[in-house]
């Protein structure tokens, strides 16, 4: 049996994107959701947040969805991180936020955006151990003083480890089936094949499953993302010569000014010193010398031997 991977674009939206069950599923796994938050049930939104006016921006999302509370749930798979996409995040869930809101609308009837981000790549090193980060807007003193409304979550999938999560279940079956899946999967894990949501995805991305057009459009998202990643790898690249050389230029004259400086600093202690000899040369006392040309009494002694 040939899988393919289910991060591509094709597979991931095919697998959440058309099974509500496995939807649900992976946001109650991954979201921080209380007990009494869980999610029962959702309808598919549009993945277009298309913009309230003409000079607005557009967007599109992998999945968009909302449940029997109005809460609503982008979910997005990202292969690779860049600045530019944790704004993109912010931007998204926003906009999802402040649409629920017509004129007829009160603030009070707002329900929470929650954003799930699963990121291919590691951007936070610092702290090697932590691979799901989770951000709300808290009071600055006290964490515990939430504004509710806006929630992300980041996993980074390289950082995952199996043992690393005992605590839910469904997470580490999830996280497994998104990280040792592929088209170089020789044997699925047992626990994959037992469970009915992660087996259920399994049979989804079989390659048996897919349409000669799903399988072109699969190889595609492959051959797009070598090229966007060689496009920002040079870009890095070019960066960081950039920035090297406008280091060199700034040494340089850092260097220059340096020079100057010091060239000046040993021109006025040439002066004081010819000051100091005429003086010790009409019979002035060393302190006096001192004081009138700021020159250590030690170094005037040794301009008068």
């Amino acid at each position: 049996m040939r899988y393919l991977d289910p991060k591509a674009d094709l597979t991931f939206k095919k697998i959440f994107g058309e099974h509500k069950d496995l939807l649900i599923s992976l946001l109650n796994a991954l979201l921080p959701l209380a007990d009494d938050e869980q999610i029962e049930s959702v309808e598919y939104l549009s993945p277009e947040l298309v913009p309230d006016t003409y000079v607005g921006k557009n967007s599109i999302v992998d999945v968009r969805c909302r449940d029997v509370k109005n809460r609503q749930f982008i979910v997005e798979m990202q292969m690779l991180w860049t600045e530019a996409f944790k704004q993109r995040v912010l931007f998204n869930a926003s906009k999802a936020f402040v649409r629920q809101l017509d004129k007829k609308r009160k603030y009070e009837l707002l329900q929470p955006v929650y954003s799930l981000n699963l990121v291919n790549e590691i951007f936070i090193k610092e702290y090697p151990d932590e691979f799901i980060h989770n951000y709300n807007v808290v009071h600055e003193l006290h964490s515990n003083e939430i504004i509710d409304g806006l929630h992300f979550t980041f996993v980074e999938l390289p950082k995952f480890q199996a043992h690393s999560i005992k605590e839910k279940k469904m997470a580490v079956l999830w996280l497994r089936f998104l990280t040792e899946i592929d088209e170089q999967t020789k044997e699925v894990p047992q626990e994959l094949l037992d469970n009915p949501e992660t087996s259920k995805a399994l049979k989804t991305v079989e390659e048996s499953a897919m349409s000669k057009d799903e399988l072109l459009a699969y190889e595609d998202f492959w051959d797009k993302l070598g090229a966007e990643r060689l496009l920002f790898v040079d870009s890095n690249r070019r960066s960081m010569e950039e920035g090297r050389e406008e280091g060199r230029k700034e040494g340089r004259e850092e260097g220059r000014k340096e020079g100057r400086e010091e060239g000046r600093k040993e021109g006025l202690k040439e002066g004081r010193a010819d000051v100091a000899r005429n003086l010790l040369s009409i019979g002035m006392t060393l302190e006096d010398i001192a004081k009138v040309t700021g020159l250590e009494i030690q170094d005037i002694e040794q301009l008068n031997n």
